[in-house]
């Protein structure tokens, strides 16, 4: 996550199938993402956008928690 990202953490996206999203726009406040929000559905009302909270944890904060350590054969 870039410095940018991390300072505009409010996220419009444009959800695509497959799970799939475009992040259109990127805002420090959540008034501000929900002002063009409006905009845009009033540019483009027949496309859905939505509103999110990016929260992507840094390269080395990323753990796989759920792993659970593996019992050593050796000391059985």
């Amino acid at each position: 996550m870039t410095y940018f990202n991390q300072l505009h953490p409010w996220c419009i996206i444009l959800p695509l199938p497959s799970l799939q999203s475009i992040v259109v726009a990127r805002f420090r406040r959540r008034g501000d993402a929900e002002a063009h929000l409006q905009i845009l559905k009033r540019t483009i009302p027949n496309v859905t956008y939505e509103i999110i909270f990016d929260v992507t944890p840094k390269p080395a904060d990323q753990t796989n928690e759920m792993e659970l350590p593996q019992p050593n054969p050796h000391l059985n």
